[in-house]
């Protein structure tokens, strides 16, 4: 299916890239999203009318994104869970614990599918890196201190 862009998508194109994807990746995510459009001639033209203010608002967006990544930069997040002796936890801690955690921290932007964790959730008491994915150009590194309680 031809879609238009309507803002960057990573590892697709960027602001009014005309691509070819499937069906199902177009219908079920990039269209409800609000990601892109069916690439029509109407909507083409539409489009094209609409450039400058789409533009205009990718800009803001990712100004906002920088400013909050700069305050990001760098902050250290302290999770308690229950631990056993050996260190383990008992469950684990998932990207949502982190951002629930840097939401409390004066963080509110933040929301559970931009923090990305490398190795997958955290299972152990520790000191970890993770990566808060803010804009698809702005990435703030976060450290989580995972500490155990009775």
């Amino acid at each position: 299916m031809q879609i238009i862009l309507l803002e960057k998508v990573i590892n697709l194109g960027g602001l009014g890239d005309v691509v070819k994807v499937k069906n199902g990746y177009a219908r079920n995510f990039l269209i409800p999203q609000k990601k892109a459009k069916r690439a029509t001639q109407v909507a083409l033209a539409e489009f094209e009318a609409k450039r400058a203010e789409l533009e205009k608002a990718q800009a803001e967006k990712l100004a906002a994104a920088q400013s909050v990544g700069t305050n990001l930069e760098g902050q250290t997040v302290r999770i308690s869970q229950k631990a056993g002796v050996d260190g383990r936890l008992f469950g684990s801690v998932t990207n949502a614990d982190v951002a629930q955690a840097l939401q409390q921290n004066g963080f509110p932007s933040v929301e559970k599918g931009m923090v990305r964790l490398p190795n997958g959730p955290l299972k152990t008491i520790g000191e970890f890196p993770v990566e808060v994915a803010l804009h698809t150009d702005v990435a703030a590194n976060v450290t989580v201190i995972v500490s155990g309680e009775g």
